[in-house]
C-alpha cells in the first residue's frame, strides 16, 4: 500500500504536536524522530505523485496527437459528404 503525501504530512504534524506537548524527554525525542521520518516519507510520496501526474499529462498529450483530425472542409467539398466516416 502506498501512502499519500497528505497522510504522511498529517502524521508528521501529529508527531510534531506530540513532541511539543510531551512532558518526558524520551517521548519528545522519539516523536521528533518520528516526525522527521514522516517528513522524509512525505517528500518521497510527493515526488511519486508529481511523477505520476507528469506521466498522465504526457499520455494525454500523446493521445490527443494520435487522434485523427476530421477535415470538415474536405468533406463539404466532396460529392459524398459521408466520405471519411466509418460504416456503422
Amino acid at each position: 500500500m502506498e501512502l499519500t503525501s497528505a497522510f504522511c504530512r498529517m502524521q508528521e504534524t501529529v508527531q510534531r504536536d506530540r513532541a511539543a506537548n510531551a512532558i518526558l524527554g524520551n517521548i519528545r525525542l522519539v516523536a521528533e524522530k518520528a516526525a522527521k521520518a514522516w517528513s522524509a516519507v512525505a517528500l518521497l510520496a510527493e515526488q511519486r505523485e508529481a511523477r505520476r501526474e507528469r506521466t498522465r499529462i504526457i499520455a494525454d498529450i500523446a493521445a490527443l496527437q494520435n487522434e485523427p483530425v476530421a477535415d470538415e472542409e474536405d468533406r463539404s467539398l466532396s460529392e459524398n459528404p459521408d466520405r471519411g466516416f466509418e460504416n456503422p
